[in-house]
């Protein structure tokens, strides 16, 4: 290799190849082979001195091999095969051996085995640098956000706000789906996965991820913990979940690749204006990113969207009947009234009378609220975010079936006849103002606690002066009493007030 340098360093230096032969003492051929060969990788003299002997070693090698072969027909005419070769090697269940029986039979005067695939992993490495993993079709998704943010305008404030940007690309085809999107937080990252999903028309069999919070609670290049929402939005889909080893970005080398690739692509299409909106950014994004998919890979002659088309459409599986929503979680317990309480949205919602006094968790999502009681589905319900409102199953109420328990109307009926005949007759109005009786429990127990704070005496007038209003509610009773309204007598009804006497009122005298 130091007469290989010397060479180099000489020709840089303007001498003639005659006199770097005299000089190096080799045949004039070898010496222009040298210079040709340095000519052909491209490096500089800096570039050169930097590789050590071994390097400088391969790289001449790998020149020389594929400077001899580019001259060889057999070579030729399998180099134009090797695109439509990679494009099959994505399928499931197709090797090297069986492609290379396919072209030997066609041309039983090309390569051997060993030679096919070493000209083959030349040219891969030639035309995919960063590739290093054979990716099947269907078999993974990769996601991740990109490090530089997109911004849009906030048509309220007038300020530019910073979006997320998801990137989501299949392994065999490399097909990508690209978003703006408000946060990286739980919600906003499963929805873009989804999103993803649905753009891809189908469902792979493993999504990769980064270890951010939104999909891993706790990261480990063993077992990583995944966030509940998460695995529900995976089983829904029905995936496999595969997190990054920690501090392992090559584990999800496509998507870090693609993301270099949209930096290049679609970013410089959509910062060429600004958005009013997120969803106007995301209409500029699509744009860009239907020409980015449609573009033809480097060294091919089809494009993401033409192989996606070709080899993996049809290995994604199908997309469920329904969109997956984020549920949380809640334990409570099932009150004397039949209900339960979403104290979210202070809301109550009935559960089988069976049930009276068991603790059961409440999975709600953004449409529906679901009742477990050891795992089985007790209740379902739609979201009803009305305040203080009741969402009722009739069948559900103890009322129904003749059911007594501690809570019922002849009982409440009979606690507040010893308070006294005010306070009885309204709760008997409390109860005939509710849909259902059960919907009138909690106001009547919360009524009657008053008896034990303020005594009877002021709990029935405060009862008569809410029956004069009409006006039959448990906070009724405590605006009330917290005010001492029920000391006063309450005001005459405007049909028994009488007119006041002033001068500028005529009277009837005037008219006779």
């Amino acid at each position: 290799m130091s007469k290989v340098r010397s060479v180099i360093k000489l020709y840089a230096k303007g001498v003639s190849k005659l006199s770097i032969g005299e000089r190096t003492r080799l045949p004039r051929n070898t010496v222009r082979r040298y210079i040709r060969l340095f000519l052909a990788t491209g490096l500089s003299l800096e570039d050169l001195d930097k590789l050590d002997d071994k390097a400088l070693e391969k790289l001449f090698l790998d020149m020389s091999s594929r400077e001899h072969i580019e001259d060889d027909p057999r070579y030729m005419a399998l180099k134009e095969l090797f695109p439509e070769i990679d494009k099959k090697l994505k399928q499931r269940g197709i090797t090297k051996e069986m492609l290379w029986k396919e072209y030997f039979e066609k041309h039983p005067d090309g390569y051997r085995v060993s030679q096919f695939k070493a000209h083959f992993l030349r040219w891969k490495r030639a035309n995919n640098p960063t590739m290093h993993i054979e990716h099947k079709a269907g078999e993974k998704m990769y996601v991740d956000y990109a490090g530089e943010r997109l911004h849009y305008l906030d048509v309220f404030t007038g300020e530019l706000v910073e979006a997320e940007v998801f990137v989501a690309i299949l392994g065999a085809s490399q097909l990508t789906y690209v978003e703006a999107s408000c946060s990286q937080q739980k919600e906003d990252f499963i929805t873009s996965c989804e999103n993803a999903l649905h753009f891809f028309g189908g469902v792979p069999k493993a999504i990769v991820t980064d270890n951010l919070k939104s999909a891993v609670i706790k990261s480990s290049k063993y077992e990583p913990k995944l966030n509940q929402a998460f695995l529900d939005f995976v089983s829904h889909y029905t995936m496999a979940a595969l997190p990054a080893g920690p501090y392992k970005p090559t584990h999800k080398a496509l998507v870090e690749g693609a993301v270099k690739i949209i930096y290049r692509t679609i970013y410089p299409e959509v910062k060429r204006q600004v958005y009013a909106g997120l969803d106007s950014l995301n209409r500029a994004i699509k744009a860009a990113l239907e020409a980015h998919n449609n573009r033809p890979l480097n060294g091919r002659p089809y494009s993401r969207r033409q192989l996606f088309e070709d080899i993996e459409r049809n290995q994604l599986q199908g997309l469920p009947q329904t969109r997956y929503e984020i549920k949380h979680r809640k334990v409570v317990t099932v009150m004397k009234n039949n209900y339960v309480s979403l104290s979210e949205d202070k809301h109550y919602y009935s559960v089988p009378y069976r049930f009276l006094g068991k603790k059961v968790t409440l999975l709600y999502s953004q449409s529906e609220v679901e009742v477990y009681h050891h795992y089985e589905r007790i209740a379902l319900h739609q979201r009803d975010r009305k305040h203080y409102g009741h969402t009722t199953v009739e069948d559900h109420l103890a009322s129904k079936h003749k059911f007594m328990s501690d809570w019922n109307p002849d009982k409440f009926i009979q606690r507040a006849t010893e308070v006294g005949p005010d306070t009885r007759e309204y709760v008997i109005g409390l109860l005939n103002s509710r849909q259902h009786p059960e919907q009138a429990y909690r106001s009547c127990q919360g009524l009657l606690s008053f008896n034990a704070r303020v005594g009877k005496e002021r709990l029935n007038n405060a009862c008569r002066r809410a029956m004069h209003y009409g006006d039959y509610s448990y906070h009724t009773i405590r605006v009330i009493l917290e005010k001492g309204l029920d000391k006063d007598e309450p005001e005459p009804s405007d049909e028994k007030r009488p007119i006041p006497v002033h001068p500028n009122i005529r009277g009837p005298k005037y008219y006779a």
